[in-house]
């Protein structure tokens, strides 16, 4: 495995080291004891999975909030999404700043994103398949959204019309947010 740094500290791209033969090929998507190693030492306690049929769905800005704020593991394993990390730690250099990174099963990338960050994704492609691991259980008091067409934030999505959910639609712009995280 290897870690390559993003502009902003906090999410980085996790790249897998990926065995290829006549049958196909073979990957350690996740290893504690490797991941430890490179700096990122805690413990996954829930794996999640969506689904996205149409390209142009986008699911986003997400986060929960302290206490139950979460550090999350993105890959994409069917289909292309771009994945987006923004920073929204109070006194942060980055503070409303984003970073986008192509995931697909064929790059097999992931995205490493710290508590502190909302995140999302837009499918590029029909039949999306996204997983991730998080180190907090889901709690719902504490699960909060962002707009995604945020007019100060100005995530680049590189889709006109997304489909979103009524959740989604109905965030709160970044300045209305009760967000909580500090720098």
């Amino acid at each position: 495995m290897k870690i390559v740094s993003t502009d902003i500290e906090g999410v980085s791209i996790i790249e897998p080291q990926v065995f290829q033969d006549p049958r196909g090929w073979f990957m350690e998507t996740y290893s504690r004891v490797k991941l430890a190693g490179l700096g990122i030492d805690l413990e996954f306690v829930q794996d999640n999975q969506s689904l996205s049929i149409p390209k142009g769905t986008l699911r986003g800005l997400h986060f929960q909030n302290n206490p139950k704020a979460q550090t999350k593991l993105v890959r994409c394993t069917k289909g292309v999404v771009l994945d987006v990390a923004v920073d929204i730690r109070r006194g942060s250099p980055t503070y409303g700043k984003w970073v986008a990174v192509e995931l697909s099963a064929d790059n097999k990338k992931q995205l490493f994103i710290s508590k502190g960050f909302a995140h999302g994704f837009v499918t590029i492609t029909d039949n999306c398949e996204v997983q991730y691991k998080v180190d907090q259980y889901y709690a719902p008091e504490c699960d909060r959204s962002i707009r995604f067409d945020d007019p100060e934030i100005r995530v680049d999505w590189g889709v006109a019309n997304p489909l979103i959910s009524e959740k989604d639609a109905r965030a709160p712009l970044l300045k209305d947010s009760d967000h909580n995280f500090s720098y």
